[in-house]
């Protein structure tokens, strides 16, 4: 069945509101500023990692800072040239990447989907919230590690548990935001396209989840955090490749350099999912007017 047409001759104050018209692009003085700022940022952020790297490594030197439990950036800088150059115990050093990242993005991907789903669902619904509401809070209390052990256990080392455990840790961060996004949406809106005939998949798909999706675009930022970690605390569980078997290989060793370089790698690829996934935040939200702090613009 076709879904019931809006209808038109009702009077124009029952029409929502005109979406806003998208704002003119900054003055060149403001993008300047703006340009000059980030680099000021970017500057004083290398500041502080290079002092931070200096004063740890005159540590070491001076004996203040024993290497043996806490590495020096020297011997970390020399264990991930080893990696690349030479490879590892495991296989090359890609191999291991590429091994974490796809049950990091495979865990991602299906952790946001299910948390879309379910926290659109059950805050549109209410029986279906009153219904769930315990059971999702007793599955969110569950310790992570707990089920890492259970999921290696049932799954065996391959890429299985992996995945499962990241697809959790990323579900409840996905789901409360949708959840909290659906209730927030403004209940004239909603009034509205009721009263213009939509039917209720109609008021979803193109009122609740356009409200949401802030929301749910402001939960993507900690959710492959969660999806990497879940990834990593596998693979320390039991695994035969990825970068977690690298560093709790390096721990076995007592190699606290091969530890610190494992962790080196796994807060860079953090670092870069973060930066596309802000690239897909501007983009999709390229509508919404720039926000102003102290005079600045916030991107």
């Amino acid at each position: 069945m076709s879904e019931t047409p809006l209808r038109t001759d009702l009077p124009a104050a029952a029409a929502p509101a005109a979406a806003p018209t998208t704002p003119p692009d900054p003055s060149p003085s403001r993008r300047r500023r703006g340009g000059r700022r980030r680099l000021a940022l970017a500057a004083a952020r290398t500041a502080i990692v290079v002092a931070l790297l200096t004063a740890w490594q005159v540590g070491v030197a001076t004996k203040v800072v024993d290497p043996f439990f806490w590495g020096e950036p020297t011997g970390v800088w020399d264990q991930l040239v080893t990696w690349i150059t030479e490879g590892t115990p495991q296989g090359s050093l890609a191999e291991q990447i590429f091994v974490t990242l796809e049950e990091a993005v495979l865990g991602f991907v299906i952790g946001v989907v299910l948390g879309i789903v379910f926290g659109i669902a059950l805050g549109r619904v209410q029986l279906l919230a009153e219904l769930f509401a315990p059971f999702l809070k007793v599955a969110n209390s569950i310790p992570r590690i707990i089920l890492g052990a259970i999921f290696t256990v049932a799954f065996g080392f391959g890429i299985q548990s992996k995945v499962i455990l990241a697809v959790v840790l990323v579900f409840f961060g996905v789901f409360f935001n949708a959840f909290q996004g659906t209730r927030e949406v403004d209940r004239n809106l909603l009034a509205n396209a009721r009263l213009l005939g939509a039917s209720p998949w109609r008021v979803t798909r193109e009122v609740v989840l356009p409200s949401a999706f802030t929301w749910i675009l402001a939960s993507l930022h900690i959710s492959f955090g969660f999806a990497l970690i879940g990834a990593i605390v596998g693979e320390l569980l039991g695994a035969d490749k990825g970068l977690g078997l690298l560093i709790r290989s390096s721990q076995n060793n007592f190699s606290m350099n091969g530890v610190l370089a494992g962790m080196v790698l796994v807060a860079i690829i953090a670092l870069v999912a973060e930066a596309l996934i802000t690239v897909l935040e501007n983009r999709l939200l390229s509508w919404r007017p720039p926000q102003f702090h102290g005079g600045a613009a916030v991107e």
